[in-house]
């Protein structure tokens, strides 16, 4: 366990699958309480899902991630010890409120992301990393939102939290393209490169650069269209348009060549939701086949939620000096991540909201019961090659 507070992937990783299956028990049973605490209970899953799930991986992503390219030591021993546990405080104001005044409550669970924003921008700007200080004003932002939700939630500024948790949700869809145009199609040239037989030349993926700014463009501006104008019709053009942009940087990746090697499959797999919800969103809005839950749940759940779960299995083995090979079990549980998606979504084509709720609920806790089975003794001990 010494080795726990080394790298901030392995405490965030290991107890974000940990939050993330006791959130959802809590949310299904809040589901099948009586209206009034359900409907309460909306915000609390959606902000849990994102500040204490999602940013949860982003905390142990980033923080790994920038000790690599900046060349600095990595946060670790007690300053990580610090930014962890005042998650863990966040986590357990949220879920038990009540007791404490609205200002505690804000107080406890703002400390995470500002910190996190603290150590981000301390190591990227202390390295003079200026090509990474969009993503320190990525994770700054998440502060300022979360602040925002909460003085919606207090009252001070009504409407606010909706508000915050819709660009927030979608400040964490920016990111993850982001993060994925760096790593995906590095991670599939650099497979594909080794995998070729001999002598063999093969299909190498491509970022094609007239590509990359607008994709990123119209993923932000979606965001605040659908957070401000939820019932426009700009928002319908924007969502095509940010579903095709999508597609395309998808298509160039080339990876149907990964199709052999799971763990980067699944990075691709978890990529296709974001031209899928955003083509959602704009048949949804057109007023199409299904509601609006439709989209939300395959950008959250498909492409928030597996891209979460297919790098943290891949993190967890390249930092800790073991090969990029993950068991069939893992293999197992990403099929039940896909599953989790597509059975949420079902839901509303056959009327059967609270039934695909609770089995794709129970599809995730099984697939992060499974990493947590898997990956605890591989976060907890030393690194396999000994360095």
């Amino acid at each position: 366990m010494r080795h726990l507070m080394s790298y901030a992937f392995r405490p965030f990783f290991l107890a974000g699958a940990l939050f993330v299956t006791v959130a959802l028990m809590a949310w299904v049973m809040l589901l099948h309480s009586p209206p009034g605490v359900s409907e309460v209970a909306i915000y609390w899953h959606g902000h849990e899902m994102l500040v204490g799930f999602a940013m949860a991986a982003v905390a142990g992503f980033s923080l790994t991630a920038i000790a690599t390219w900046t060349g600095r030591p990595a946060v670790s021993g007690a300053m990580l010890a610090v930014l962890f546990f005042v998650w863990l405080a966040g986590r357990v104001v949220m879920g038990i409120a009540l007791p404490f005044p609205d200002w505690l409550v804000t107080a406890v669970d703002m400390l995470f992301p500002v910190l996190l924003a603290v150590y981000v921008g301390r190591e990227i700007i202390g390295a003079g990393n200026q090509r990474n200080l969009p993503i320190v004003i990525i994770v700054a932002l998440m502060a300022v939102l979360n602040l925002f939700f909460h003085l919606g939630r207090m009252g001070v500024s009504p409407g606010d939290d909706r508000i915050a948790m819709y660009l927030l949700l979608h400040l964490i869809l920016l990111l993850t393209a982001v993060i994925a145009g760096r790593i995906v199609p590095n991670f599939t040239a650099n497979w594909l490169r080794q995998s070729a037989a001999q002598g063999a030349e093969p299909v190498l993926p491509v970022s094609y650069v007239p590509l990359e700014v607008p994709v990123l463009i119209l993923t932000a501006a979606t965001g605040i269209c659908a957070a401000y104008f939820p019932a426009s019709a700009v928002l319908i053009w924007l969502s095509l348009a940010a579903a095709c942009a999508h597609g395309l940087r998808l298509f160039f990746w080339r990876g149907i060549g990964t199709r052999s090697n799971p763990v980067l499959f699944i990075l691709h797999v978890a990529y296709l939701w974001f031209p899928l919800g955003y083509l959602a969103m704009a048949l949804s809005q057109a007023g199409f086949w299904f509601p609006p839950s439709v989209a939300l749940h395959a950008l959250t759940m498909g492409v928030i939620g597996t891209m979460i779960f297919a790098v943290t299995t891949r993190v967890a083995l390249g930092h800790t000096g073991r090969a990029l090979k993950v068991s069939k079990v893992i293999v197992l549980a990403y099929w039940l991540m896909t599953l989790a998606v597509v059975v949420r979504l079902s839901g509303a084509f056959v009327n059967q909201y609270l039934t695909s709720v609770d089995v794709s609920a129970m599809l995730w806790m099984i697939a992060f019961g499974i990493f947590v089975w898997v990956y605890f003794p591989i976060l907890t001990s030393a690194r396999a090659d000994g360095k």
